[in-house]
């Protein structure tokens, strides 16, 4: 029993056949309908895109009895040979197995004799970059003045390959990927015409693997009619496609990103559990997360779009998650994708990409705050998950009442880490602005109040007269000079950008409650608005109020943080090197056997 694949039977026989490469058929119908006809042509692409299709429309076009021009008869002889490849004129060449000089040269001398049948003997080199450079070299004055009756047609998937000197004498068409509406509709006619029922998901997940190449979704079509048993009763379903191709159902990757959302690891795992019962390509999951992704950050960013759904509560999630914490997880899905094959299994690989996400929220600054959401957002239902994800850039009353009644003084660096951590405990932000420095006592059980108002008691508090307003304490202005200031700033409990900008500055006065720092011009980039009022902010504790900071455009007049830090870093180099030329066995193998330092290669024992 003969059977011929989709590929070969639904191959275009004419112009108007082609799905997409619009370009590229309007370019040569126009030649052709005019007469003006370059001798040779070249046609590059990935597979399966129509290349070899194209030129075979082409040729035929060329030698059509019924005369010349963009739309062959199809009926005639010279058409019905050349569909089937044995037309005699037109010679077919698979560069790959004739890759030889001497080839080469047997072409160009049968290229000298006239056609036996048609108009014109064409030439169709497939993968023609694999030719090797003797063949190219004794095909350029052929290709360059070719006969008349001689047209050449070179395909090939890697043109960077081709030497400059054959592109230049070819006219060259770049066949674009097509994409999953050219190939779902072209599958969806075949199966019409083939009498087979399909549902829109299973020729979704067609289009989606053949990966821009038409071929490839038919010859898929084809192993799934044969793993299915597809035909006019027996429809393609999608989750016998998803079966097949080892793909996971879209609604399991919104499952997952439910559980994300809510910051429920319990129920993310027992999704990927689920998940493992059907043997599913990890890889290919973390694609389709990602995907996922995508589309929520396009409703989220440019809401006026059409996204469609797959399986994925887009709305929910759009409205539930902010743009930062999709971002972010989108990153960690490409980057867990690409170490997959590092990892121990690619379930554990999968599982510590989704772990990495449950971890790690961006908090208002723009950093990564480490730890989810606390154990009692998380089952405080999707009010607490949103709270959690959001994450609360306003500190905790009783400590901002505390941190106005410290005096000002300098805190050491593990105190300031400390903080930190607190403040990361309870979701809060490390650059936010806290109320300017006020004496006022703590109450015994805070509630949240906006930073222009002063603490109060409880209404119910027993016996306790009613606070009045507490008077302003003028605060001493620290003692900070040129001197102090680098270590000053390496106390301070900073990350990031921030950092870099407190860094990089030089002290030059601190008066009257405003900082005066010098940057150079090469460092203007990091007087950004938001890091400005981020390092202001961290250095309210210290110097007991929030500071007004200027900078001067001038060069560094103080030595900086990083200039300190690079100069010790010299001196300990120095010191090593002049240690290890100063050891006598180190001397002795120098001044007896002639031994040489090799440069940079001496390290502080610190390092």
């Amino acid at each position: 029993m003969s059977y011929l694949v989709l590929a070969r039977k639904w191959r275009p026989k004419r112009f108007a056949e082609l799905v997409g490469q619009e370009h590229v058929v309007r370019a040569l119908s126009n030649a052709l309908d005019s007469g003006r006809v370059h001798h040779a042509y070249l046609f590059t692409g990935t597979r399966g895109v129509g290349k070899t299709t194209i030129a075979r429309i082409f040729a035929k076009s060329l030698n059509c009895e019924r005369g010349t021009g963009a739309d062959p008869c199809g009926e005639c002889e010279t058409c019905q040979a050349i569909d089937a490849g044995r037309y005699i004129d037109l010679l077919e060449i698979d560069a790959a197995s004739n890759t030889g000089v001497d080839n080469v040269r047997e072409l160009i001398e049968n290229a000298q004799y006239m056609p036996s049948r048609g108009r014109y003997k064409v030439y169709l080199i497939d993968e023609v970059h694999m030719l090797s450079k003797a063949a190219f070299n004794a095909l350029l004055k052929t290709l360059e003045e070719p006969p008349e009756h001689v047209k050449f047609l070179f395909a090939t998937t890697d043109p960077e390959k081709l030497l400059v000197t054959v592109l230049s004498r070819c006219l060259q068409f770049n066949l674009k990927r097509l994409d999953e509406a050219q190939i779902g509709g072209q599958i969806t006619r075949i199966l019409e015409a083939e009498g087979i029922a399909a549902e829109p998901g299973a020729v979704h997940q067609l289009a989606k693997a053949a990966d821009g190449s038409l071929r490839d979704g038919l010859s898929l079509l084809d192993q799934a009619i044969a793993y299915t048993g597809a035909n006019a009763d027996h429809a393609l379903t999608d989750a016998a496609l998803a079966t097949m191709l080892g793909t996971v159902d879209r609604t399991r990757v919104g499952a997952l990103l439910g559980a994300l959302a809510a910051g429920d690891g319990k129920a993310l795992l027992d999704e990927v559990a689920a998940l493992a019962e059907f043997s599913p390509d990890w890889a290919g999951v973390l694609d389709a997360l990602a995907e996922a992704l995508h589309r929520v950050q396009v409703k989220q960013l440019v809401p006026e779009n059409d996204v469609e759904a797959g399986g994925v509560d887009v709305e929910a999630l759009a409205s539930g998650l902010r743009p930062e914490v999709v971002q972010l997880w989108y990153q960690m899905a490409l980057g867990g994708r690409r170490d997959l094959h590092l990892a121990p299994s690619a379930r554990a690989g999968f599982e510590m990409s989704l772990l990495r996400m449950l971890a790690f929220r961006p908090v208002e600054g723009g950093a990564v705050s480490a730890g989810a959401a606390a154990p009692a957002q998380r089952g405080a239902g999707p009010a607490g998950a949103r709270a959690a994800l959001e994450g609360q850039a306003t500190p905790q009353p009783q400590r901002a009442a505390e941190r106005m009644a410290t005096p000002p003084r300098p805190q050491h660096a593990s105190e300031q880490r400390s903080s930190g951590h607190r403040q990361s405990d309870h979701g809060a932000s490390g650059h936010a602005s806290a109320p300017r420095p006020v004496e006022a006592p703590a109450p015994a059980t805070p509630t949240p109040q906006p930073a222009s108002r002063q603490a109060r008691p409880e209404p119910d508090a027993p016996s306790q007269p009613p606070a009045s307003p507490a008077p302003t304490r003028q605060v001493a202005p620290i003692d900070l000079d040129a001197a102090s200031w680098p270590d000053f700033v390496a106390n301070l409990d900073l990350r990031g950008p921030v950092k870099e900008l407190a860094a990089s500055a030089g002290f030059i006065a601190w008066s009257d409650g405003v900082l005066r720092l010098s940057l150079p011009p090469a460092d203007d980039h990091l007087k950004a608005p938001f890091l400005v009022s981020q390092l202001a902010a961290a250095l309210e504790a210290p110097l007991g109020m929030q500071p007004q900071l200027r900078f001067d455009a001038a060069q560094v007049v103080a030595e900086t943080l990083h200039a300190r830090n690079e100069r010790q870093r010299d001196e300990r180099q120095a010191a090593a090197e002049n240690a290890f030329l100063a050891d006598p066995q180190v001397r002795r193998l120098m001044a007896q056997q002639g031994a040489k330092l090799v440069p940079d290669s001496i390290r502080p024992y610190d390092e």
